[in-house]
């Protein structure tokens, strides 16, 4: 076995490589950028290397650079984790070239399963099913309109060479293909260097159900069964389970050996993951599925620990021993499934905004009680509830890799108990000081599609109204919860001195205090009165009552500090509430067991002199960089038109006019770094 690895990666991916190799007694090697240089990768692994700038193309993609970090520091072997080097053929040629193993499948199958037309001509020569569409060389925009309106709309147009969710768009119909096509090959060009797309039939109710599958180099090859990953936003996954509700043990087999054979094709060496779209005539009719061959992942899923939790097998390991050359350790008559596993990924991103992606400081990072990087024995409760991240309390989500934060697997014994581990789990995670999709994926697992597993790729969009704009706390209760919280935080600086005290007691008359604040974008002002021995009243809007408190430390499940016990009219809750100052104000994260808010708490004074500014203004809505705008000084543009187009976190993002006017001035050029809030150009209305 190899004595030393180096994990070419960042991140959730680089703990979780880690985690297993010290585990077999391997010593590892980070490598990091300029923004990773305290990050938690690096401080798990042995030894690190500094590698280049923030942004991926000056480290993580700088091959040659990582190589030489290899081999000066004696590692025999690389593992590329997932994304940035991991499906990149010419890494894994230089690191042969260099004498080092390369702990991924072969180049020449990295080469044929990466191009998508290719990869589906192999496919269809080794029987595996496909969906019609046009995967030709021919990529004029003309040729490629036609083909579309010859095989009728909805269309998808996907990127050659993506991955990811990237490089994908929708076309409902033939006068909107151009647009779509050229947004299409921008991302691509942007993402993968190559603007070559494929055009397919877009299968109505699909579902996205993947094949892991595992080969050697003695020539055996494996299926662990299939990951449902039909959950998602912009064709990114959002939750994936395993195995797949309404699977057939027929289909199962039939889609198994359909991978086993599209890796053999290739002759596949490692772990890699099979993907298919399967067509439903009903939700309630799994015995009428189709499948069809999507593509091949050359490398370890993110989702890979929802297959460890039903198989009770580390992937890794497996990874490494097959990079050693060892056979595998099972073969396919000994593997077994044993119950039900759902892997949430924890994302920094505004679900109400788009999913715009979100930065900042991880102010507050608290999880449920949980193991980390663990594959979990049958026999054993342990891990019933894992938590797979890269990132601490104190940490900073940057603006130059992808969104996500954590990946919270749960397994049960059937999928209504996994379900009810994952709510309960998300329910107690407390994450202060950026946005995240916590609470939408809450949402998601509420909705009857979700509970019944009616499910396919357009699971979001059909459940739209239980998703977006939600309140599962109700002005009321929060403005009460920050209240409470107020008073306990000035109890708590109370001394002997009688002048320290903060009760509110006066000689004469009674002391009122007003609290200003904005929940849910509307202006409230509640009003608490100090009345002696009759306690505290508190009024909020049309609601007038007694509230009252006191100090929870037992929290909600997992110990905190800012507990509190409130009984306010008709709401008798726990909650736990943290504040965050933001500008002039303080923003009060409320937590409670049915679900989270946000109340920003207005300081009147500061903002007394606030003058509202007059005329359009383009902001940018997170930090990014500017792609290209599609106006001139001097053009007239209406509401909605888009007129800029912004990059982050690896995503294209269309900014649209927020009022009829005219193009005054363009405030920064294609290429520029933007800050969140920055005006990008000036428009008169």
């Amino acid at each position: 076995m190899f004595q030393k690895i180096l994990i070419a990666n960042r991140g959730e991916i680089a703990c979780r490589v880690a985690a297993t190799a010290k585990r077999m007694g391997i010593q590892t090697v980070a490598v990091y950028s300029d923004a990773d240089a305290q990050s938690k990768h690096v401080q798990v692994c042995d030894q690190a290397v500094h590698v280049g700038g923030s942004a991926p193309k000056d480290s993580y993609l700088q091959w040659e650079r990582i190589l030489q970090a290899a081999i000066d520091t004696g590692a025999q072997a690389v593992h590329p984790g997932y994304g940035f080097l991991s499906e990149n053929e010419d890494f894994a040629k230089a690191c042969a070239a260099k004498g080092l193993v390369f702990i991924g499948p072969p180049a020449s199958a990295i080469q044929a399963m990466g191009l998508k037309a290719e990869s589906k001509q192999r496919m269809q020569q080794a029987g595996v099913p496909l969906v019609p569409g046009y995967h030709g060389a021919d990529q004029s925009p003309q040729l490629l309109q036609r083909e579309a309106d010859a095989m009728g709309y909805p269309v998808l147009i996907k990127a050659s060479a993506g991955g990811g969710g990237k490089g994908m768009r929708i076309v409902e119909k033939s006068a909107d293909f151009a647009d779509a096509l050229a947004s299409c090959q921008r991302e691509a060009i942007n993402s993968f260097g190559n603007d070559a797309v494929l055009v397919e039939k877009y299968v109505q109710r699909p579902r996205h159900i993947e094949i892991q599958v595992f080969a050697d180099t003695q020539g055996n090859c494996v299926y662990l069964f299939e990951r449902d990953c039909s959950v998602q936003r912009r064709h990114q996954k959002v939750l994936e389970e395993a195995p797949a509700p309404g699977m057939t043990a027929a289909l199962r087999k039939q889609m198994g050996e359909a991978a086993v054979a599209a890796a053999k094709a290739v002759n596949y060496v490692g772990a890699g993951t099979v993907e298919f779209i399967v067509e439903q005539e009903a939700y309630d009719k799994p015995e009428s599925m189709k499948f069809y061959f999507m593509e091949m992942n050359t490398r370890l899923q993110v989702e890979h620990p929802v297959t460890e939790a039903i198989t009770g097998l580390d992937l890794v390991e497996w990874q490494l021993r097959v990079a050693n050359g060892e056979p595998l350790p099972l073969q396919q008559d000994q593997l077994r499934m044993h119950g039900h596993a759902i892997e949430a990924r924890i994302c920094a991103e505004n679900p109400d905004h788009n999913f715009l992606p979100a930065t900042g400081l991880l102010q507050v990072y608290r999880k449920p009680n949980c193991t980390s990087f663990e594959v979990a024995t049958h026999d054993s409760k342990s891990g019933a509830v894992r938590i797979d991240d890269g990132v601490r309390e104190g940490d900073s989500i940057s603006p130059f890799y992808d969104s996500m934060v954590a990946k919270l697997i749960v397994h049960g014994e059937t999928r209504e108990q996994a379900l009810a581990y994952l709510d309960a789990a998300l329910a107690q995670t407390r994450i202060v000081g950026l946005t995240t999709n916590v609470q939408f994926l809450r949402h998601v697992l509420h909705t009857d599609s979700f509970k019944t597993a009616k499910l396919d790729t357009a699971l979001i969009a059909r459940e739209e109204k239980h998703l977006f704009a939600q309140k599962p706390i109700e002005l009321p209760l929060a403005v009460a919860a920050v209240v409470a919280h107020t008073l306990r935080q000035e109890t708590a600086l109370q001394g002997a001195d009688p002048f320290s005290q903060r009760d509110g007691w006066r000689a004469y008359g009674v002391s009122t205090r007003r609290f200003d604040v904005v929940f849910h974008d509307e202006p409230h002002t509640a009003v608490l009165t100090y009345a002696g021995q009759d306690g505290l009243h508190l009024q909020v809007g049309d609601i007038a009552a007694p509230l009252v408190w006191k100090g929870d430390t037992n929290g909600l499940g997992n110990g905190s500090e800012n507990g509190l016990e409130i009984q306010y009219a008709q709401f008798q809750a726990r909650v736990e509430v943290f504040m965050q100052h933001v500008g002039a104000d303080d923003v009060a994260h409320v937590f409670t067991a049915q679900g989270a808010t946000q109340i920003t708490v207005v300081d009147i004074l500061a903002h007394a002199a606030a003058v509202q500014e007059v005329g359009g203004r383009l902001t940018a809505p997170m930090p990014g960089k500017v792609v290209s705008f599609a106006v001139k000084v001097g053009d007239k543009v209406k509401a909605g038109q888009a007129l800029a187009v912004m990059e982050a976190m690896k995503m294209e993002h269309t900014m649209a006019a927020p009022s009829d006017g005219e193009v005054l001035e363009l405030l920064y050029a294609p290429g520029d770094q933007v800050n969140e809030g920055a005006e990008l150009l000036k428009l008169k209305v």
